[in-house]
């Protein structure tokens, strides 16, 4: 509706203006007209992100692209596989490809999938920063681009973002880590380290300003000490998500501040980096301590259930991908992007947010939480 009443304005505005200046001006001689009508038209292109023919939606059977970073973690891999089948049984004609975490890989394929004629192109970006350019020819093309788990930034070419929500993740993220110390390690104070995702994710600086929000009022009192002293962002941050880099970091950690302390948590912001952390710890003969992790991996379910792992956090992929898929469907059949309530504003414009709610896990409610996922309910035993 703000889209379509920015629409009218402009439209109006341009109509006054021919009134009021005549019809034979020619662009020397009416500088100041030309300009608002230069303006009305910007208006009226950045207020309409829905092309002309969107508005009447598009044929079945169409081409739809999924552009994903890459699939060296469980829930990128579930989605390449979930898209693609999902898209074929909803009759549409799939284009799935993965970046390898490198951008211009992923502007590459953004491209190809504009000139293959994909009516729909979901991205779940490398660097939500680093598409602007190609999102803006896809927009350009009429085709809607919606953001898949992370913000695309920077850019007015994208329709709305399906993710669960981040702020809440990172919350829950430590929730849980405050639970697990209290269970398990005895009266604070608690010693803890923090870890970050990678910078060039979106939703990463969001994950630890929720976690942030948590903890920081428990280190504030004393309760929780970071015995390093790095709590930035800049500082905690893993980048490209490295599992390899965070054990190296806690390596470090724990050689140049826990020689003679015991640490008792971590926040850990994914599965990948938990696994990381714990098995640093065991390797440098210290009591696993309570580590909070992201995605509900398998072998973190595992070792949730297990104990070795305190708790995860599930972001069902088949509930993006369905959300995704009927925000297609909607579009396909003409009626335009679905209403939000949520939006976010991406450094350009503000963009629809599709949320969706994250569950914590822990040994306690696992069964429940998964009581409709019997893969992983397999693996409780």
């Amino acid at each position: 509706m703000r889209k379509r009443t920015l629409l009218s304005m402009a439209m109006v505005a341009t109509m006054a203006l021919a009134t009021f200046t005549g019809c034979g001006g020619s662009r020397e001689g009416a500088s100041t007209t030309d300009t608002a009508a230069d303006t009305a038209t910007q208006t009226e292109e950045a207020a309409s992100s829905e092309s002309t023919s969107s508005l009447t939606g598009f044929e079945e059977g169409a081409t739809i692209g999924v552009s994903l970073p890459w699939l060296g973690t469980q829930n990128w891999k579930e989605a390449e596989e979930m898209f693609t089948a999902q898209l074929e049984e909803a009759g549409y004609k799939p284009l799935v490809q993965a970046a390898d975490n490198k951008v211009t890989q992923q502007q590459q394929q953004i491209e190809s999938m504009i000139e293959n004629g994909a009516k729909v192109i979901v991205v779940g970006p490398v660097d939500g920063s680093q598409l602007g350019s190609v999102l803006e020819q896809a927009k350009e093309a009429g085709v809607y681009v919606i953001g898949y788990d992370r913000l695309l930034e920077n850019t007015t070419g994208v329709d709305g973002v399906v993710q669960f929500g981040s702020v809440k993740t990172g919350e829950l993220q430590a929730e849980a880590l405050l639970q697990g110390l209290e269970e398990k390690k005895g009266e604070a104070p608690y010693n803890i380290e923090l870890f970050g995702g990678g910078p060039a994710d979106p939703n990463a600086p969001n994950f630890f300003k929720g976690a942030m929000s948590v903890l920081q009022p428990k280190i504030d009192d004393g309760t929780l000490v970071v015995v390093s002293g790095q709590t930035d962002f800049t500082q905690c941050a893993t980048v490209d998500w490295d599992n390899a880099k965070a054990q190296s970091r806690m390596d470090s950690l724990i050689s140049g501040f826990y020689s003679d302390k015991e640490i008792d948590g971590v926040l850990s912001p994914n599965d990948g980096i938990a696994r990381a952390i714990i098995t640093s710890c065991e390797n440098a003969g210290q009591e696993i301590p309570v580590v909070s992790g992201l995605d509900a991996e398998n072998e973190s379910v595992e070792w949730v259930w297990s104990g070795r792992q305190y708790s995860t956090v599930a972001k069902p992929t088949q509930d993006l991908v369905a959300k995704t898929i009927e925000i297609i469907d909607s579009l396909q059949a003409g009626n335009g992007m679905p209403a939000t309530d949520v939006t976010a504003n991406n450094g350009v414009i503000d963009v629809n947010i599709y949320e969706l709610p994250p569950v914590v896990v822990t040994k306690d409610n696992a069964k429940s939480v998964f009581a409709g996922d019997p893969s992983r309910l397999e693996l409780l035993k």
